[in-house]
């Protein structure tokens, strides 16, 4: 047993349950994904500011990897 495991496994939970939080669409994501990176970028706990957000992340590997690039381009714009 390793010492991720337990995330590993609620991560998993939460995947095959779905979110606990109001759904969001890909849709609105796209639309707010910005801001959800911009409250990261700033240190700000993006995920309980923008709990449906999380949610969506989450579960929907085609909007995280949106997320992921723009958050690695915009750390790699800012010197970051």
């Amino acid at each position: 047993m390793t010492a991720n495991e337990p995330d590993d496994a609620r991560a998993l939970a939460e995947r095959l349950l779905g979110p606990q939080e109001p759904e969001l669409s890909c849709e609105e994501c796209f639309d707010v994904l910005d801001v959800y990176v911009e409250h990261e970028l700033a240190g700000a706990d993006a995920g309980t500011a923008m709990p449906a957000m999380r949610a969506h992340l989450a579960g929907c590997s085609a909007c995280r990897d949106d997320h992921d690039s723009l958050l690695a381009l915009l750390r790699t714009g800012s010197g970051g």
